[in-house]
């Protein structure tokens, strides 16, 4: 199959799927995953498409309000997310009084954490359940507990972040733009997280590379906010605006 035939198989794929992997594009086509990573790169450099870790998704699918529970969320790209956890546990020090988001990429973060005095504040429920588990001393902001992401959010919660000044916060996001910046679907857990970012001495955003090129309703914080911390980055773009951290 020449070169223009192939790219023409990926977009047509793509336009059905909207989201495709390079295992899936090497049995469709019949190749490589060198040939399928090699024509992935030649087309998202000509805007045809938006490559990610591990594959690819259309321009066009760059605005997503939907918001998946943390059990579909933990299941999506799981070897970025341990790649990203591990590369941000590796910054957390014993003098460290650190906010963790609620978010499937920042519980990954725990699984890495060593015992070194670190004090950590959340509004994840699973997170703080892991953290006491690893003997850590955590504490959880109070409010309401949101169904599908398992974070506490509403005016309660905002209240208790204004008792608290963090060395180091770790967030998740739905969307990363260098427009507009770190975004989410719902507004009370923007609020949470916007606010917990301003109480931070040192932001770090952790995001597989879907979150890349994709913008949800509600914007939290602009893009040179905070760090992110990512798997691979596939658009050096974001360089431009922020500190990008690789986690491979």
């Amino acid at each position: 199959m020449l070169t223009e035939e192939r790219y023409a198989a990926i977009l047509k794929i793509l336009a059905e799927k909207k989201a495709v992997t390079v295992l899936e594009l090497t049995k469709a086509l019949q190749t490589s995953e060198s040939t399928v990573r090699r024509d992935l790169t030649a087309l998202h450099r000509s805007g045809r498409l938006y490559k990610v870790y591990g594959g690819a998704t259309t321009i066009d699918n760059n605005y997503s309000s939907s918001e998946e529970d943390m059990q579909t969320k933990w299941d999506l790209y799981p070897e970025e997310k341990v790649a990203i956890g591990r590369k941000a546990a590796e910054l957390i020090t014993g003098e460290d009084f650190v906010y963790i988001d609620a978010g499937s990429t920042t519980l990954h973060l725990i699984d890495f954490l060593t015992d070194n005095g670190a004090t950590f504040v959340t509004n994840g429920m699973q997170h703080a359940v892991r953290l006491l588990a690893k003997g850590f001393k955590v504490f959880i902001i109070g409010g309401a507990v949101k169904a599908v992401t398992e974070a506490v959010v509403g005016t309660e919660a905002l209240k208790s972040l204004e008792n608290y000044n963090f060395t180091k916060g770790f967030f998740g996001t739905n969307g990363i733009s260098p427009k507009s910046g770190f975004s989410t679907p719902d507004a009370d857990e923007g609020a949470v997280k916007s606010e917990a970012m301003a109480r931070c001495k040192s932001a770090f955003v952790l995001a597989d590379s879907s979150k890349f090129n994709k913008i949800s309703p509600i914007t939290f914080a602009g893009i040179s906010s905070a760090t992110i911390i990512t798997g691979r980055l596939e658009d050096k773009k974001y360089r431009d605006y922020t500190t990008v951290l690789e986690g491979e």
